[in-house]
């Protein structure tokens, strides 16, 4: 059985699926805000507020006024 590899670009400290469809969401559309997060992925704001705060806490967005966004690798 051979291991599943993570799609190129996503760090392995965002493990959990909303995370990573999150993560994935923002990286493509390159930033994006609640709403718009809300919007495409069908999801909760009270979701994607947990999300968004595990994902900052892990370095892997950050945010940019009204704007969520990946973070650059430094």
């Amino acid at each position: 059985m051979q291991a599943r590899q993570l799609p190129k670009g996503l760090p392995e400290t965002v493990e959990s699926p909303r995370g990573k469809l999150v993560y994935l969401y923002l990286q493509f559309h390159e930033g994006a805000t609640v709403e718009e997060l809300r919007d495409g992925l069908d999801l909760q704001r009270i979701t994607l507020f947990s999300v968004l705060k595990t994902l900052e806490e892990r370095g892997v967005v950050e945010q940019d006024d009204e704007e969520y966004v990946t973070a650059r690798p430094a």
